[in-house]
C-alpha cells in the first residue's frame, strides 16, 4: 500500500511539473512611498514570491516579475503602500480584496501589459 501511495505522489509530481508555465508581470508604481507587491493564485493556496515575502518598488521604473505557475491558473496582483494596507491596488495585501482588472490567466511566456499603479 505504501508503494502505491509513493508511486501516486511521484506521478502527481511529474504531472504538476509537466504543466508548469512561466509568465511575466510588468508593473510601475507612481507613488512617492515604497510600494510592496505580491501575486496570489485564485485556484490554490499559493503566492509569489512566497513565504510571506514581497517585492518592493522604490522608483518609477517598470519592474518585471517572472513567476512559475500552473497553466490555466488565475493569478491576481496585490500592491500596497509599504506600512499601510489601507492604500492598495489590485487585491491588496494578502489578496484580501476584490478587483475587476488585476488578474490574468497563466499561459506559458505570457507577458502582461504594463500595470500602472496610481493611475
Amino acid at each position: 500500500m505504501k508503494r502505491i501511495v509513493v508511486a501516486l505522489l511521484v506521478l502527481f509530481g511529474l504531472v504538476q511539473a509537466a504543466s508548469a508555465q512561466s509568465m511575466t508581470w510588468r508593473v510601475r508604481a507612481f507613488d512617492k512611498h515604497a510600494v510592496d507587491i505580491a501575486f496570489y493564485s485564485q485556484n490554490r493556496k499559493h503566492e509569489w514570491p512566497g513565504r510571506g515575502q514581497v517585492w518592493v518598488i522604490r522608483d518609477y521604473d517598470v519592474k518585471t516579475y517572472k513567476i512559475s505557475c500552473v497553466s490555466g491558473e488565475k493569478i491576481c496582483y496585490g500592491a500596497w503602500v509599504r506600512g499601510s494596507s489601507k492604500e492598495y491596488w489590485g487585491v491588496g495585501k494578502d489578496g484580501r480584496n476584490r478587483c475587476k482588472t488585476c488578474c490574468y490567466t497563466c499561459q506559458d511566456r505570457f507577458v502582461t501589459p504594463i500595470l500602472n499603479l496610481n493611475e
